[in-house]
């Protein structure tokens, strides 16, 4: 082999070596769903979330928790415990309210906002420095001549599907 030659077949060599044990000193398992969860966190516990908003919707708390625990059971191999997951997400939808968000020249709402928050706590008993409160958001615009009652659980569906998206973004993708 000429000299040349040599060089690169060691520096190939030498990158894979490196590259090799990188791999073996992984503090963080990552998948393909985009989470990062640690190796020894195994299970997860999602609390039902209390409905505290004044105006009523009595079918969103349970379509909200189901939708979150649906996401992690497709998007995580973390085990859904009842008690004291390694994990644990509880919450409560906060607010559910309907604004005009356009309005036209003769200060006519042409359009209506439905925005649903929830006030989410999340505990990470193997990695308490994860720990956190926070406050979620999502809204959909419908437009004035229908009335919530027509729109309202497609609206739901729409809203609660960002929501659980952030929720899981921000507990396990570390987004």
């Amino acid at each position: 082999m000429t000299r040349t030659l040599k060089t690169h077949v060691l520096r190939i060599l030498a990158g894979l070596a490196l590259l090799a044990g990188t791999w073996g000193c992984s503090i963080v398992k990552y998948s393909f769903s985009g989470t990062s969860i640690q190796p020894d966190v195994k299970s997860i516990t999602i609390n039902f979330f209390e409905y505290t908003a004044q105006q009523v919707n009595p079918s969103l708390s349970n379509d909200l928790t189901e939708a979150i625990r649906t996401q992690f059971r497709k998007m995580t191999s973390l085990e859904q415990v009842d008690v004291d997951g390694d994990m644990e997400i509880s919450g409560a939808i906060t607010g559910y309210d309907v604004r005009a968000s356009a309005v036209t020249a003769n200060e006519v709402a042409a359009q209506n906002r439905l925005t649903i928050t929830i006030k989410l706590e999340f505990t990470n008993r193997k990695y308490p420095e994860d720990d956190f409160e926070k406050t979620f958001s999502g809204y959909a615009d419908y437009d004035s001549m229908q009335s919530l009652d027509a729109v309202q659980s497609g609206l739901c569906q729409e809203i609660i599907e960002k929501l659980v998206d952030d929720i899981f973004n921000a507990t396990v993708a570390n987004w």
